[in-house]
């Protein structure tokens, strides 16, 4: 398996994304450690972990803009499992949209405090276990980042995932000695949760099928249909395990070929 014997911290982990990882890491070995900052989801997920791989989940209520939270999230990876290998940051304040013009900045520096600083102390909370053995970071970014969308505008979001990007390559040749990899996901239109409220949204708004909606999303793309929240974790794990050990400071798109660079 991928991540056999290894330990794995996963934030963010709610009905999405951020379960999937969750899930799929320990499909491949590891023993995960969630935060995020609903209990019922974290406790959801080990549930459904625990039932096929008993002992190999611990899990606390996590605020990744609270440094003492994230360093008793580490903490707790280190306690219960003795190790970490891997940190994917999935948690994120995605719930902000607009553009300039409607701009609140204290709303953007909300955002930037959980996006950006959060993933970064997390990041910082993981340092000294990681640096025992070497391992990955991986953040899970957004094609939004690189691209903007025409349909939804998330200029907030899409600034601080810019800015985290920005920040992966001086990681990555920062932590590179020591053996520790940053790499970025960059997901386009990901079918899970938040895009199949926007589906449903869009289709009652204006009376049309949410077939109509999708095929709107994927006449963009290259394959002919959307990338779902499975396949970002897939690539997630990938980049965790050893399989990737020469690669860092990359950032890989998961969006069905809709941008290609």
């Amino acid at each position: 398996m991928l991540l056999e014997g290894r330990t794995v911290v996963v934030s963010g982990v709610g009905p999405g994304l951020g379960h999937r990882v969750a899930v799929a890491a320990a499909r491949d070995g590891a023993n995960v450690v969630m935060g995020a900052r609903t209990q019922e989801n974290l406790a959801k997920t080990a549930a459904e972990i625990e039932a096929d791989h008993p002992g190999r989940t611990a899990w606390k209520r996590t605020d990744i803009a609270d440094p003492e939270r994230c360093d008793a999230l580490a903490a707790l990876a280190v306690e219960r499992f003795g190790r970490i290998d891997a940190v994917i940051h999935v948690a994120a304040l995605d719930s902000h949209f607009g553009g300039l013009a409607d701009a609140d900045f204290e709303d953007w520096r909300r955002v930037m405090d959980v996006n950006l600083f959060g993933t970064l102390q997390l990041t910082r909370s993981c340092l000294p276990a990681l640096r025992e053995r070497g391992g990955s970071v991986v953040i899970i970014g957004t094609q939004s980042s690189v691209a903007a969308p025409t349909q939804v505008r998330q200029a907030a979001y899409a600034a601080s995932k810019g800015a985290l990007t920005s920040a992966m390559y001086s990681m990555a040749r920062e932590l590179g000695p020591e053996r520790i990899r940053v790499n970025t996901v960059l997901p386009g239109w990901m079918w899970g949760p938040p895009v199949e409220n926007y589906v449903t949204w869009t289709s009652a708004t204006e009376n049309i099928p949410e077939e109509e909606v999708k095929k709107r999303l994927t006449s963009r793309m290259a394959l002919p249909e959307l990338a779902t929240d499975g396949d970002v974790a897939e690539a997630a794990i990938f980049l965790a395990c050893d399989r990737a050990r020469a690669i860092t400071g990359q950032s890989l798109l998961v969006n069905a070929g809709e941008l290609m660079r």
